[in-house]
């Protein structure tokens, strides 16, 4: 895939083939900072990037130079904000993200606070701090970005504990949602199954996600560790799916590789 410039005015890839009814795929750039690893996961194919500020070190320019490379190729740099705050979406969108997933969500009202601030109004109430930089250095009328922005931003909100699942339906109806996402782990242990992916319970928990997306409209979505969950995942109608982190992939390749060199070398 060859690196090139496309202006601010691009449709959302991954909102696209969720509206065409296809499943999209991610692998996390969370511990890596370097552009380069965007680069190579769009390069290898991943439809978004889960961009991951909760649990990374990720400042403010990090996260800046991951989107605008991202920008420069297919891939949609979606990310997960680290708190349900402002500054925090503000400054994401205004790099460029193409979409924000808001962590531990078990308040419908809180959540639907959080994605006023995605949007401009008339929809949201997201300030319009966007200037040439952000606009491509292209003139296009403020009425016309505003209505595209708007239409473009695939807001998720993440579903990782019980309380969160006794409010599934009060959440999934909140107007300007996309998409609820199940966070695996921190749902395991709040189920009391911490990380047996095939426990029913988990299985049961994802499921009603699932429902709960299907009754409102919403896209269902899910960050896994390894490609065996991320196929079940699918056959329990998932469409949004991220697959492990840049570290682990690094780590999985690197040891493997090195296991190899070491058999060979007869140690």
């Amino acid at each position: 895939m060859n690196l090139r410039y496309y202006p601010p005015m691009r449709e959302n890839r991954t909102k696209r083939l969720l509206r065409e009814g296809k499943v999209a795929f991610s692998i996390s750039q969370t511990n890596l900072a370097s552009p380069e690893v965007t680069r190579m996961l769009a390069k290898a194919g991943m439809d978004w990037v889960f961009v991951d500020s909760e649990h990374s070190a990720f400042g403010p320019d990090a996260l800046n130079e991951i989107i605008k490379t991202a920008l420069l190729t297919d891939i949609t740099p979606i990310v997960r904000v680290a708190d349900f705050q402002y500054d925090l979406v503000a400054r994401s969108l205004d790099s460029g993200a193409e979409g924000i997933i808001f962590p531990r969500t078990e308040s419908a009202e809180a959540l639907r606070t959080a994605v006023s601030w995605t949007r401009f109004p008339p929809v949201g109430i997201r300030g319009y701090g966007l200037g040439m930089t952000q606009l491509g250095y292209e003139a296009n009328p403020m009425d016309k970005v505003i209505e595209h922005r708007n239409r473009e931003v695939l807001v998720i909100a993440q579903i990782e504990s019980t309380v969160g699942l006794a409010n599934l339906d009060e959440i999934a109806a909140v107007e300007g949602l996309d998409s609820l996402l199940v966070g695996p782990a921190d749902l395991s242990i709040s189920l009391g199954v911490p990380g047996q992916w095939d426990s029913p319970k988990l299985l049961d928990a994802i499921d009603q996600v699932v429902a709960a997306c299907v009754r409102h409209g919403k896209w269902p979505a899910i960050q896994v560790r390894n490609l065996e969950f991320a196929q079940v995942c699918i056959e329990h109608g998932m469409k949004l799916i991220g697959c492990a982190s840049d570290t682990q992939v690094m780590w999985e390749a690197v040891s493997g590789l090195a296991g190899g060199l070491n058999a060979a070398r007869g140690d």
